[in-house]
């Protein structure tokens, strides 16, 4: 396919889908809560409302996080859509998420400041297990390369599976580990990392958190190429059992978290990497 329309679709298709997931994970969640929930379309309403409000910032360094974390998301995400290395896609999303953080360090509000301080405990969470899963790919495959993956990763990857729907549940800022912030109103900080971000600077971090919902699942869908259809499946069985995490669980602590998260997340991914090593890849 033609690298330019590959692009397009990177730029254009997650936004679309990742509304479309968004708005259907809140009529779920409502459904499992007894509610009847909004509409389908209500993130891009959302968004749409923010991207029209006056623009007020109480620093420069806010809207240089606000623009940076989507503009960086964007290129991990073209950069996927291409079948770039994978390795170099995990950083530059790391990178994204300091520039979040950042932004929300540039004010003097509290609610700001702790949140910004759990979104890097968060960042210390699961930026370990997606290195190890880049390099798991490369073990079992012979290659950073997602275009040279040939042939289904599961078999072998497995734990690194399990250890990327705990990825997937702190990303989608989901119960228990909704730390720096939360998709609902039960977060003691309101809006934590984000309170301070109004306007459309909040309406671009909106986009960017539709971008990196779709390049996580992307990351699982991995497993199963090179079948689209049944990566697809494989990636929206994950994000529906977040939801199901999501509705069952309590909110944790900041250090729950990185227990959890190092223990038994990147204690599989370790597992898988050492066992792959051992048996010369796949």
């Amino acid at each position: 396919m033609n690298e330019w329309l590959l692009v397009a679709l990177a730029l254009v298709l997650p936004p679309v889908l990742g509304s479309l997931l968004r708005g259907l994970d809140r009529i779920l969640t409502a459904r499992m809560q007894g509610r009847f929930g909004p509409p389908l379309l209500q993130p891009v309403y959302d968004t749409i409302k923010l991207l029209a409000k006056r623009r007020m910032i109480t620093g420069r360094m806010q809207a240089v996080g606000s623009i940076g974390y989507l503009l960086f998301i964007m290129a991990a995400t073209v950069m996927f859509f291409l079948g770039q290395d994978l390795l170099l896609i995990v950083l530059v999303l790391g990178v994204a998420d300091v520039f979040l953080v950042v932004g929300a360090f540039a004010t003097r509000s509290p609610y700001s400041q702790i949140g910004a301080n759990r979104e890097l405990l968060q960042i210390l969470s699961y930026e370990p297990i997606l290195i190890i899963t880049a390099i798991g790919l490369y073990v079992a495959n012979g290659s950073f390369m997602i275009s040279e993956i040939d042939q289904p990763l599961l078999p072998s990857l497995w734990p690194i599976l399990l250890a990327l729907v705990l990825v997937l549940v702190i990303l989608m800022r989901k119960s228990p580990f909704d730390i720096s912030s939360s998709e609902h109103a039960h977060q003691e900080l309101v809006k934590g990392v984000f309170i301070e971000y109004s306007g459309i600077h909040l309406g671009l971090i909106e986009i960017a958190h539709m971008y990196e919902l779709i390049l996580v699942l992307g990351f699982i869908s991995l497993m199963w190429l090179p079948g689209i259809v049944p990566g697809v499946a494989l990636a929206l069985g994950c994000w529906f059992l977040v939801l199901l995490i999501d509705n069952i669980t309590a909110r944790l602590t900041w250090s729950s978290m990185l227990k959890i998260s190092w223990m038994f997340g990147l204690g599989l991914a370790l597992v898988n990497l050492i066992g792959l090593s051992a048996l010369g890849g796949v």
